[in-house]
């Protein structure tokens, strides 16, 4: 795409947003909906991780401390990290917290004879060896495990994975959808646009919810607003991670730095050529994976499929 014969070129400062603007918005967004649904307050799963900070501290901000329920869903894989972060975070809004431990639930439904318990026993070495699978994986297929899983496979391996940690969602959306109807609460989701758009969120779990007030921002933008909305700096410097499986993280599965990947999406937003995108210092071959995973994530963000 050319601008008065010029290339149009993708610079950083092109994802910044208005925080303070944002977080007016998104909280007048939330407690619109509060009011459109007719609920008496909010339940949000908190992860510890920045998206559920965020969303955490923009609903205590509409709603109140009082109309918000943090659930916390940790699983035999979870880091207990990811525990105290969400509970330090909650405590200092205010905020009352429930905690569901979803182990139970997942060995009775036989999730984890998908991959043995003592595979995962030492998660320090867990860890290494999964991102070593990976790293294999993409080298005797020449794809990557995750754009692999977004369409039906015939590799094993990958449709073990993908029973293993979808699941979780799903059962987190479920807990969080039962403490919802039993208190009246409206569930806020917490998936960002470059979630949405690769593909890296569970169809059915935590692309489940009333509302997603951060949708339309991407992963970086994300960052920004809760740099505006004090949100622990620890929280905000982690490594992003869905924290399902040892020592993967979401930089890790997609291949890719948000920062990077957000560019190019932006790029492919406004419908600049390859060319164009690579100027930001990508390369041709790391686009068009974008693109395919744009692709292939297609059917996850409708509705099913119905005959005309």
């Amino acid at each position: 795409m050319a601008n008065n014969g010029k290339t149009m070129k993708l610079t950083v400062e092109q994802l910044r947003i208005d925080p303070e603007a944002a977080s007016r918005k998104l909280q007048s967004f939330i407690k619109t909906s509060l009011a459109d649904f007719n609920r008496e307050g909010a339940v949000i799963g908190l992860s510890g991780g920045l998206d559920s900070s965020v969303v955490l501290a923009l609903a205590t901000a509409a709603l109140g401390a009082d109309k918000v329920l943090g659930l916390i869903m940790p699983e035999r894989d979870s880091s207990p990290q990811s525990e105290i972060d969400a509970r330090q975070q909650a405590e200092t809004l205010g905020v009352r917290v429930e905690r569901v431990d979803l182990t139970p639930i997942l060995e009775e439904m036989g999730i984890y004879r998908h991959i043995p318990r003592n595979f995962f026993a030492n998660q320090k070495i867990a860890g290494p060896a999964i991102k070593a699978s990976y790293k294999l994986y993409t080298a005797l297929t020449g794809e990557r495990p995750l754009l692999s899983g977004l369409e039906g496979t015939s590799s094993g391996i990958i449709r073990r994975a993908n029973a293993y940690y979808r699941m979780k969602h799903r059962l987190r959306m479920v807990e969080l959808y039962s403490f919802a109807e039993h208190e009246n609460r409206l569930v806020l989701g917490t998936a960002n646009k470059t979630e949405m758009l690769t593909g890296f969120f569970v169809k059915y779990g935590d692309s489940a919810a009333d509302i997603m007030p951060l949708q339309p921002l991407y992963k970086t933008q994300v960052k920004q607003l809760a740099e505006f909305l004090n949100v622990p700096q620890k929280i905000i410097d982690k490594a992003p991670s869905p924290d399902l499986i040892p020592g993967i993280t979401d930089e890790f599965a997609l291949g890719i730095t948000y920062d990077k990947l957000d560019l190019i999406l932006l790029g492919l937003e406004k419908k600049l050529a390859v060319k164009e995108i690579a100027g930001i210092g990508a390369k041709a071959k790391t686009i068009e994976y974008v693109k395919e995973l744009i692709k292939r994530s297609g059917h996850m963000r409708g509705l099913p499929l119905a005959p005309d």
